[in-house]
């Protein structure tokens, strides 16, 4: 198993090497016209891009590898997603992209692992990145960062977390997932206004969410329901997180929902 910090820092190494072959290239291909008569520079020009090429092409393959690790992770096969994710941060790959993927993809492993620690350090470490070409994994990244914050509690590294997301234009996963986390915050300050609030929506996110989501989000609703005055609204919606998950491990997940069935 693989540590966050050697993860990090394998992808801070590789950068720098990635970097300085780059740029060895771009400064050979420019200095050799100038520096190398007597050479044969065609044939030099030939190595120097088969080389390239050759890289250019195992990295794409390290890009197919890195794809295979959210759907491992989501079926619960953490131990062959943990195979994969090594294989893609132990290798050198040309293409930064592919190392910060397996970065991203080990701390969604980690999330899933409930190892909070490790997944709040990688996705850190992977948002300190420059991730333009990369907009899905940096919101990815930002909602891991702010749920495993949330586990570790950082309420104020979590609400800054999430202040920085809601600017942003969102997947229906990733809004489902947001809704998830902020409900989860405004329970632990008890914003049960703002949790009651727009309900109607939230609930149509929560019916499209798997079942345990789905259950974790009505019954959090149901709970802002009952703080707020509305007891219609929370009994209503109390029997339908029963229908899809047992209370007791909805409660042994959050405490806070033992409220509900005293």
């Amino acid at each position: 198993m693989i540590s966050a910090e050697r993860a990090i820092k394998t992808l801070r190494r590789d950068s720098t090497i990635s970097a300085v072959l780059k740029w060895s290239v771009v400064g050979g291909l420019i200095l050799l016209p100038l520096t190398g008569r007597g050479l044969p520079l065609g044939g030099v020009f030939l190595v120097i891009g088969i080389g390239w090429v050759a890289l250019s092409y195992f990295s794409a393959r390290g890009s197919s590898m890195a794809a295979d690790s959210p759907s491992l992770i989501a079926s619960g096969q953490f131990d062959a997603a943990e195979q994969e994710i090594e294989k893609v941060i132990r290798s050198f790959w040309l293409f930064r992209s592919v190392k910060l993927l397996g970065l991203h993809h080990l701390a969604m492993l980690r999330h899933a692992q409930r190892q909070w620690r490790e997944s709040a350090l990688l996705s850190r470490a992977l948002l300190r990145q420059k991730l333009t070409g990369l907009p899905g994994v940096a919101r990815t990244a930002r909602l891991v960062l702010a749920d495993s914050l949330l586990e570790l509690g950082d309420l104020a590294g979590a609400q800054e977390t999430l202040l920085s997301i809601y600017a942003q234009r969102l997947t229906l996963v990733e809004a489902m997932n947001l809704l998830l986390v902020q409900l989860d915050y405004e329970s632990r300050i008890e914003a049960w206004p703002a949790m009651f609030s727009n309900i109607t929506a939230k609930l149509q996110l929560a019916e499209l969410m798997p079942a345990t989501s789905s259950a974790r989000t009505q019954a959090m609703l149901a709970l802002a329901a009952d703080k707020t005055g509305h007891p219609d609204w929370s009994a209503w919606l109390r029997r339908r997180a029963e229908l899809l998950i047992d209370v007791n491990e909805l409660t042994a997940q959050r405490p806070i929902l033992k409220q509900l069935w005293n």
